[in-house]
C-alpha cells in the first residue's frame, strides 16, 4: 500500500459524503432515529408543546431596556412595547411551572406531559425556565439558523436537540405532543399553528389534542378565524379544538382537564400520526 495516500474512510465517517447531496437521506433518517433513541432512553412519551415569539423578553430584561432607552434617549416606544409584551414571557414561565408540578404529582405515571419548546429564546426560554424551576425534565427542539435561534440554558441537557431540517423538527413536535399552547408570535408561530390545524382537519393527526391560543388581545387582532367560517373556507366545528384565554389560571385548568379526560381517563386517546 502506498503510504503517500491517506487511508480510505468508511462511508459513514466520510464528511464529504455524509454532508453532501448523496448523504441527505442519511441525515434525514438520523434526525428521526437519534431523537427516538434518546426519548426512549429517558422515558419521554408525552409532551406539552409551547410555541411563541423568540423576540419577547422577560420583564426584568424589558425593565433594563426601558431604563437604558430613557437614560440615553433611545427608542422609548420600542422599549415600552417590549415591557408590555413581557407579560407573555412571565405568563409562559408560570404556566410551564404549574403544568410541570401537576405532571410530576400524577399517580402511576412517569415523565408524562413534559414541557417541550423550540429550544430558543423568548417564549421558548420562558417555558423551559418555568419547567426547570419546578425541577422537571423539559425538551428543547432547536433548529440551526443563521440568526436569532440559539439554545437557551434551561433545557434539560440530555433532551437538548439540534435539527437541520424544519420538517423533522415539526415531526417530533407533533408526534409526542398531547397539547399545544401558542403564545403571541410571528410567521414561525403561525406556521406551526396552521400546520397543526391542517393535520387535525385532514385527520392525519389520529389523536384529539387541545390547542390553546394564549393572549386574546393579541390573537383577536392578528387572526380572524371566524371570517374563514363566514366565507365558507373552513367549517365552524373545525374551530372547536381551539381555546383562547388571557389567564394563566384558565389555561392551566383547561389543559389539565383536557389531558385528564383525553389521555388519563381514556387510554384509547393515545393515537399518533399516521
Amino acid at each position: 500500500m502506498n503510504d503517500d495516500y491517506p487511508k480510505p474512510l468508511p462511508a459513514y465517517l466520510n464528511p464529504r459524503f455524509i454532508e453532501g447531496r448523496d448523504g441527505r437521506p442519511l441525515r434525514i433518517l438520523s434526525e428521526y432515529l437519534e431523537p427516538a433513541a434518546r426519548f426512549k432512553r429517558f422515558a419521554v412519551s408525552d409532551t406539552i408543546v409551547f410555541f411563541g415569539s423568540a423576540r419577547i423578553v422577560s420583564r426584568e430584561q424589558a425593565d433594563r431596556l426601558l431604563s437604558v432607552a430613557r437614560t440615553h434617549k433611545g427608542n422609548i416606544a420600542a422599549a415600552e412595547q417590549a415591557l408590555e409584551m413581557s407579560r407573555y414571557y412571565e405568563d409562559a414561565r408560570e404556566l410551564a411551572r404549574r403544568l410541570t408540578e401537576w405532571s410530576k404529582n400524577l399517580e402511576g405515571t412517569e415523565r408524562r406531559f413534559v414541557v417541550c419548546t423550540g429550544g430558543g429564546p423568548g417564549i421558548m426560554e420562558a417555558a423551559n425556565l418555568g419547567a426547570s424551576e419546578a425541577a422537571g425534565m423539559n425538551v428543547g427542539l432547536n433548529i440551526r439558523l443563521p440568526f436569532e435561534q440559539h439554545e437557551n440554558p434551561h433545557i434539560t441537557r440530555e433532551l437538548t436537540f439540534e435539527f437541520n431540517y424544519f420538517f423533522m423538527r415539526k415531526f417530533w413536535f407533533m408526534y409526542l405532543a398531547k397539547a399545544l399552547i401558542i403564545f403571541p408570535g410571528g410567521f414561525g408561530t403561525l406556521d406551526e399553528l396552521f400546520e397543526t390545524m391542517t393535520l387535525v382537519t385532514t385527520h392525519k393527526l389520529h389523536k384529539k389534542m387541545p390547542v390553546l391560543l394564549y393572549g386574546t388581545d393579541y390573537w383577536d387582532k392578528v387572526l380572524d378565524l371566524d371570517a374563514m367560517v363566514h366565507h365558507g373556507t373552513i367549517l365552524p366545528e373545525e374551530l372547536d379544538v381551539i381555546f383562547k384565554t388571557n389567564s394563566v389560571d384558565d389555561a392551566f385548568d383547561h389543559i389539565t382537564r383536557e389531558l385528564t379526560e383525553l389521555f388519563l381517563e381514556d387510554p384509547g386517546g393515545r393515537h399518533e400520526l399516521v
